[in-house]
């Protein structure tokens, strides 16, 4: 997708490959299509592109096909209820419209994105915390599953959140997908709670062949319970997807997080070797995360200019 969108030239990247050679030319806007064909994740080919074509040189619709709600990915209600509203306090909006959703192991999905570039990005500071105000979610099933599954999951993740959290109403809207916007089969659901600075959690889980509703309710409940614990300002998927955002903008980000996930020192690894930014991961020294496993990650950004504009 990467290489198309910037009509690069790309070779070894087939199955089976250990090395690739890519050689990027120039960004263009316009109209993108990226077809997985399978249940590959929509959400993975928009974090690759997103941020190429915030320096491209026109708008740019992206037409992403796939899974949208997928396993080992972050679903779709992730990337527009936390995801979105987070990553434009570096300075740009995109929309998302949801056309179909797809579901393992047929896919069929299709997302587009459109969004237009930008001169730089702004730098942010996600540290403060903030209290919990406010916990909502849906459960969601789609084509063959009954009803009662969605109303099992919001039902036995609200029991399990209440368990912890007694102050606060918990909503989760049970949702019978409609049969013309999602292909196949499919259930799962995603919390999020959200706090009085604007920092945004979530908690969410898929139904599999043979597990219960009940188990896939509290499984979302437990991960967002956890985020909830470490006393960072984001969750632990959240973390790894800014790191991109936070090498290319101009200035000094820093932002809060639980324990450092692998994926995000990974991304970090290679901000630094391709981007030259620079990170340094701190365990917080805040009076009140001196129980918790809170560190600061912070990053002098390379302040990445649009040549185009």
């Amino acid at each position: 997708m990467v290489r198309d969108l910037c009509d690069g030239q790309l070779e070894g990247a087939e199955i089976g490959s250990t090395e690739i050679i890519f050689t990027p030319e120039k960004i263009k806007g316009g109209i993108h299509t990226a077809d997985t064909k399978t249940a590959g994740s929509v959400c993975l080919l928009m974090q690759v592109s997103m941020p190429c074509v915030l320096f491209a040189a026109s708008p740019s619709e992206l037409r992403l096909k796939g899974g949208t709600n997928a396993e080992m990915a972050p679903q779709i209600d992730y990337t527009e209820m936390v995801f979105k509203p987070i990553v434009e306090k570096f300075g740009f909006k995109f929309n998302c419209d949801i056309k179909m959703r797809g579901y393992y192991p047929k896919g069929g999905g299709e997302v587009i994105v459109r969004m237009s570039p930008v001169k730089q990005l702004n730098p942010i500071n996600l540290t403060d915390r903030g209290s919990v105000t406010k916990i909502h979610g849906r459960a969601f099933v789609a084509g063959v599953l009954p009803f009662k599954v969605a109303k099992d999951m919001a039902a036995a993740a609200v029991r399990c959140i209440r368990k912890e959290i007694r102050d606060l109403y918990v909503n989760i809207q049970p949702v019978q997908e409609p049969k013309d916007q999602a292909f196949g089969n499919g259930n799962g659901i995603i919390i999020i709670a959200e706090t009085s600075t604007g920092c945004l959690f979530a908690g969410s889980s898929l139904g599999k062949r043979g597990v219960n509703a009940d188990k896939v309710g509290i499984e979302a409940a437990e991960m967002l319970l956890a985020n909830l614990r470490h006393g960072g300002a984001v969750d632990e998927y959240l973390q790894d997807q800014l790191i991109i955002f936070m090498a290319l903008a101009s200035g000094v980000s820093r932002i809060k997080t639980g324990p450092v996930t692998l994926h995000t020192q990974t991304a970090i690894h290679f901000a630094e070797q391709l981007a030259k930014a620079k990170f340094t991961v701190k365990k917080s020294e805040d009076e009140e995360d001196a129980s918790k496993d809170a560190y600061i990650i912070e990053c002098q950004g390379i302040g990445m200019t649009n040549p185009n504009l």
